[in-house]
């Protein structure tokens, strides 16, 4: 049963929730119908029969009174008996006989049988004092059988048995008749269902037809308007999740654009200023070997500018993948920042930046160990480039059951609380004439958050100008896949 489910799910039109609705109602009609069918009129003819039944025994009881005061038995002359027996049999199209202690038919108002001896086993009972039965016999007649006695002083002897078969004729024609009256009925009922059916799975799918359309207008361009379907609550919440959606995507665009003006721009400056300077190396025509060699020292810093953009650009697309691009593997987190603050060593002592760290306890956990050596390494780095001369950069290392924590704390010159919210963001910078003395792309932090979202970490940051800055990066011991 549940194979051939499986494989009616897979017709199409089957997984239609319209199809679905329709169904249903056809079978919460078709409920009534059966009941009606197997319930009502077999109960009826139960119900007829024992009706029949009981009028039909009521009246043989009777005749049987009279047979015994009649002495019917001993002589079936009685004109009045006969008249009662005939009356019964036309009544209800049926044939009574009258049978002797010996099961000798004394009486056959069929007028085939008297004289005949009948071998029946609910006659032999009833004759040896078994008591009245009956039954219907081949759908067709009801048998009822009663026995005549003569009442003594204290007890009662059979004296014979009256045997009445009556027809079920009228009984099954008024079945037949209240079966075909309800099979119109159960007809009828099925067609206006039908419609009904059909009507209100349309109506009841008619918002989410209107959802469907509305997403296809934003899908083909032809709107970016919000979508509205309050008709039900389920529409309702999809249409407020797909507004969101499309908040979002509206964000996410305005966000590529902006990203794709960025990139052009800042692409575009270094090789602006290589093409002035070689056009002015161009238009002289004995160009001092000095000035030549300041004009390509400043063209080959351009180069290493356009260079260093490229090189982030790959690696911010590289942290914008999914994370089956990351490789865990357990790393110890006390030499990784202890080589990173050795490599930096050298740009530190050239800025007179000190550097400082700070372990609290041995760190053992599952990192990509690239990305997040870039990662920690861009804080520290823009801790050295956005200090004071004589400052100092502190990285401190700790960890609980659950997360490590890497502390990047310095004195430098801090970040505006307006520009907190958009440190983020690719390409922006608190300070544009400050960051273009001191280099760097704008993409620093962006990559960072982006390794360290990869290990499904956080970051956050607290700073004060003329202060220092202090970011707090968060990360899970064990990596959690997604």
């Amino acid at each position: 049963m549940g194979g051939l489910w499986k494989k009616i799910k897979k017709w199409k039109c089957f997984r239609s929730l319209s199809v679905r609705i329709f169904l249903l109602i056809m079978f919460s009609c078709a409920i009534p119908c059966v009941i009606l069918h197997y319930g009502i009129l077999e109960r009826y003819m139960d119900n007829a029969i024992n009706v029949r039944t009981t009028d039909v025994q009521t009246q043989v009881r009777i005749i049987a009174d009279h047979l015994t005061t009649y002495n019917y038995l001993l002589d079936n002359s009685s004109e009045v008996v006969n008249a009662e027996l005939s009356q019964l049999s036309n009544l209800y199209d049926g044939r009574v006989l009258i049978v002797n202690s010996s099961l000798r038919i004394i009486k056959d108002t069929y007028g085939i049988s008297e004289g005949k001896t009948i071998i029946s086993e609910e006659i032999i009972k009833c004759v040896n004092g078994g008591g009245a039965s009956n039954r219907v016999r081949d759908n067709r007649y009801i048998e009822i059988v009663v026995p005549i006695e003569e009442k003594l002083d204290d007890s009662s002897s059979t004296l014979g048995v009256m045997l009445t078969s009556v027809s079920m004729e009228s009984i099954i024609s008024s079945y037949e008749y209240l079966k075909n009256r309800a099979l119109l009925i159960e007809i009828l009922v099925i067609v206006i269902m039908f419609g009904i059916a059909v009507l209100l799975s349309r109506y009841i799918l008619r918002p989410f037809d209107k959802i469907t359309d509305a997403i296809n207008e934003v899908k083909n361009g032809f709107t970016d308007e919000e979508i509205s379907v309050t008709e039900y609550l389920e529409t309702e919440r999809i249409g407020d999740a797909f507004n969101q959606m499309l908040g979002r995507m509206k964000v996410l665009d305005d966000s590529r654009q902006e990203f794709v003006s960025n990139v052009s721009h800042e692409l575009k400056t270094p090789l602006a200023s290589m093409k002035v300077l070689a056009d002015s190396l161009l238009a002289q025509s004995d160009v001092p070997a000095e000035i030549y060699r300041e004009f390509m020292g400043d063209i080959t810093e351009e180069i290493d500018r356009e260079n260093k953009i490229i090189t982030d650009l790959l690696s911010l697309v590289k942290m914008t993948r999914t994370a089956a691009d990351i490789n865990i593997e357990t790393v110890d987190i006390n030499s990784l920042i202890e080589l990173m603050m050795k490599r930096l060593g050298p740009i530190a002592a050239r800025a007179n930046v000190k550097l400082i760290y700070e372990s609290r306890r041995q760190v053992n956990a599952e990192v990509d160990e690239v990305k997040l050596t870039l990662a920690l390494s861009n804080l520290v780095e823009n801790g050295i480039k956005y200090n004071t001369d004589g400052g100092w950069v502190k990285v401190v290392l700790d960890a609980d059951h659950q997360f490590f924590t890497v502390e990047v704390s310095d004195s430098g010159i801090g970040i505006p609380q307006e520009s907190i919210e958009h440190i983020y963001e690719r390409f922006y910078r608190v300070d544009k004439s400050h960051s273009r003395q001191i280099g760097g792309t704008g993409l620093g932090l962006a990559i960072t958050r982006s390794a360290i979202l990869m290990h499904r970490g956080t970051i956050t940051v607290e700073s004060q100008e003329g202060k220092g800055t202090a970011f707090t990066v968060k990360i899970p011991l064990t990596y959690i896949a997604s």
